[in-house]
């Protein structure tokens, strides 16, 4: 009984070394006990003194335990975790390389969640542990973790420079473009988690770079993954940064051939196979169905506008609506006769209640008014009815048609405005006004006529542009295949 007692105390004392890193006091109790470390497994205890050494950083501690007993650096705590993880995770690299030295296999042991110490260091960024663990277990990079590989792990956790370490290290091209259980890739993961460094040093590597528009599980790249995150200032840093380098939607990879495989076909082929086929119907089958991808995504801007469009054209919407039901001047209350107001209403010499008091004193002039109203009216309810229907408003055409349909309405609102403030404006003043008015009437048709000949413009210039470049192909003896643009 007293010599059970004994081996408690001594156990106790060895675990309390362990916690202080007292070395004396380990020396001491092996040479009273020479057997003191081999009766650890009888204990009750699920962790060594090992892992509490290497957790808290007792070097010298370290050594001696593992100059004693090197099986200790294999012995797994309830979570199975070997002294290695806990030394990676704490950075503690003189440590590492001492477990190192006694045995590398444990840098394969896996704890209960599927982690290898290598994986420890790795979410904690310990730089010098990664390099001491590829060192004794090159291949220990390629375990997977729940489907995510190391490298995935840097991006998760942020560290940049263990992400750099761990690419150099291998320059396998399926290990830099490895997937995760997902089907996503590290640049997938890096533009998700809008890790703006990480994605320009990814999108300098010419593996990826050369994989970017490689798609996960779900049919998106990486660029689509950026399209589905929430939207703020990153977003378009990011953006920016991914059509630089040439990153594609999968709809436009969908729809067209990769740009490394686009075919090309001399003249004299082409017309050897499709003998029957002018070059003026090759011309415009070139610019139709080059028209025909112009119409397709290419931006996303007016789904980030969307709030922004609905409010404006909201706000528009009811000040036409209010001036068409209480337009300038007011309405006849009771039923006037002709003789009353001086002017003639109708056949009958009478102004029906409830009719509009300018549209019989100023029948020409309210006319016009209420027509911009009515137009200003109708182009604002169209946009909000394209807005909330679901149409697919990334494409160029709605994008176009939008916004000629927002000028339309902001232009007639004007219009509106004017003809409303010259009904009711008193003749005596209404020559200064005209005097005011006139020059910002002229002002404003100019910006009119500038931005309406933009909007005709622009597709007409890409049309001609698209024509030209095919007819310079053509000198040149090659023909872009028109299914392929």
């Amino acid at each position: 009984m007293d010599r059970m007692h004994v081996e408690e105390e001594s156990m106790v004392a060895l675990y309390q070394a362990s916690l202080n890193g007292c070395v004396s006091t380990l020396n001491t109790l092996i040479q009273r006990d020479p057997l003191i470390l081999n009766k650890l497994s009888l204990t009750s205890f699920s962790e060594t003194p090992l892992h509490f050494a290497a957790l808290l950083g007792h070097l010298e501690f370290t050594r001696v335990l593992v100059s004693k007993k090197s099986k200790l650096a294999e012995e797994v705590d309830s979570l199975g975790r070997t002294p290695l993880h806990l030394a990676s995770a704490e950075g503690h690299t003189e440590i590492v390389k001492a477990l190192l030295k006694a045995n590398t296999s444990v840098c394969f042991s896996f704890d209960q969640d599927e982690r290898i110490p290598l994986h420890f260091a790795a979410m904690r960024g310990r730089i010098e542990i990664i390099k001491e663990l590829i060192i004794a277990q090159p291949e220990s990079i390629r375990v997977n973790l729940n489907g995510d590989s190391v490298l995935h792990l840097c991006v998760q956790y942020n560290h940049l420079d263990a992400l750099k370490l761990l690419v150099e290290s291998n320059d396998c091209n399926e290990f830099r473009n490895s997937k995760d259980h997902d089907g996503n890739s590290i640049l997938h993961l890096a533009v998700m988690l809008k890790q703006i460094k990480a994605i320009k040093y990814l999108l300098s590597l010419a593996e990826i770079r050369r994989d970017a528009n490689a798609m996960n599980k779900i049919g998106y790249t990486a660029l689509d993954v950026l399209e589905i995150c929430p939207r703020d200032f990153k977003c378009f840093e990011i953006q920016n940064i991914l059509n630089d380098a040439g990153l594609r939607r999968s709809t436009d990879l969908n729809s067209s051939l990769p740009l490394t495989q686009s075919r090309t076909v001399t003249i004299d082929e082409a017309q050897s196979r499709q003998p029957a086929r002018s070059r003026f119907r090759r011309c415009w089958g070139f610019v139709f169905s080059s028209l025909a991808k112009h119409l397709k995504n290419q931006e996303n801007w007016i789904e980030e506008t969307r709030g922004a469009l609905m409010v404006v054209a909201t706000v528009i919407a009811s000040m036409a609506f209010q001036a068409g039901i209480s337009p300038p001047g007011g309405v006849w209350q009771p039923n006037t006769s002709s003789s009353t107001v001086g002017f003639n209403c109708r056949e009958d010499d009478t102004c029906k209640d409830g009719k509009a008091v300018l549209s019989y004193a100023y029948s020409d002039d309210y006319q016009v008014f209420i027509s911009c109203n009515n137009i200003s009216f109708i182009a604002s309810v169209c946009v909000l009815f394209l807005v909330i229907s679901g149409f697919p408003l990334t494409t160029n055409f709605f994008m176009w048609f939008l916004t000629l349909a927002m000028n339309i309405s902001v232009a007639s609102m004007t219009f509106a405005y004017i003809y409303a403030v010259s009904l009711v404006t008193p003749i005596e003043v209404s020559s200064r006004y005209d005097a005011l008015l006139e020059p910002l009437e002229y002002i404003w048709l100019g910006v009119i006529v500038i931005v309406t000949l933009i909007h005709i413009i622009r597709p007409l210039s890409w049309m001609v542009k698209k024509l030209r470049n095919f007819r310079r192909d053509s000198k040149t003896g090659r023909v872009e295949n028109p299914t392929n643009v």
